[in-house]
């Protein structure tokens, strides 16, 4: 039986992704072989209507069905019910994803909110598992995808992914963050129809009310306006009669 359909029997009858050293092992070839064969299944499945493909994470392999089948699969096995992931969960996981291994300092660096309850979340999904401890203070914990990453999103291996531009994305951050400032501009032309007018005074009353004070609006009479003060020079020059120079001067009873 050649070499390609051994590999073929083995990884079907694997429980999950395992190294191509254990395969070399296991038919008594080099890695090297296991590696050109491999590569003859992942043509022949690519290049025909199989429903079969080869997926690789890191140096480990597995046979999984092909992203086209997953309907049919879900249908076959129930799974039409999974809960699809929240925005937060695939933002995390995204970062994870393109810069694996990596830390929930430097997930929440990114993100700029707390992630460690959505953390907890993808661990226990088994979309991402713990790879290893930093030498930094405290050590915190590596974290990196799993092959149930790849089979969530029909993925063969990690370079399916869609190439990510980090010039495009800070440049639309900074369009964004430039849009939410508050305008300065002046207020377009039809802003002035719409703010209300001002309202004519509609009698008399509301008028005095405006200018003289409350005591005399309040007194029922009709509010007197305060006396000017006259030049001399303005007045009228009046003429006096000798009999009014004779009498004496009354008081005035205006006080």
């Amino acid at each position: 039986m050649p070499l390609s359909a051994l590999l073929e029997s083995l990884l079907f009858v694997a429980d999950g992704p395992v190294p191509v050293s254990q395969f070399a092992v296991a038919l008594e070839v080099t890695s090297r072989a296991i590696e050109n064969t491999l590569e003859e299944l992942e043509a022949l499945y690519a290049n025909t209507d199989r429903g079969l493909r080869i997926q690789r994470d890191k140096d480990r392999i597995q046979l999984t069905t092909a992203p086209q089948a997953a309907e049919a699969v879900e249908k076959f096995l129930g799974l039409e019910s999974i809960q699809r992931l929240s925005r937060p969960a695939v933002e995390t996981l995204s970062i994870i994803a393109y810069q694996q291994p990596a830390t929930r300092p430097h997930i929440e660096s990114i993100r700029g909110v707390n992630c460690d309850g959505v953390i907890k979340s993808l661990l226990s999904k088994g979309l991402i598992e713990e790879a290893g401890r930093t030498d930094g203070p405290g050590r915190p914990v590596l974290y990196g995808t799993t092959p149930v990453f790849l089979q969530h999103f029909g993925l063969s291996s990690l370079k399916e992914l869609p190439p990510l531009d980090i010039d495009a994305l800070l440049a639309a951050a900074k369009v964004g963050s430039q849009d939410s400032e508050p305008a300065s501009a002046p207020l377009p032309s039809d802003a002035a129809e719409a703010a209300p007018a001002a309202q004519p005074v509609a009698d008399s009353s509301d008028a005095a009310s405006a200018f003289y004070p409350t005591s005399q609006r309040d007194s029922g009479t009709d509010p007197q306006p305060e006396p000017q003060p006259v030049n001399p020079t303005d007045s009228p020059q009046q003429t006096v009669s000798p009999a009014e120079l004779a009498s004496p001067a009354q008081p005035n009873t205006d006080h």
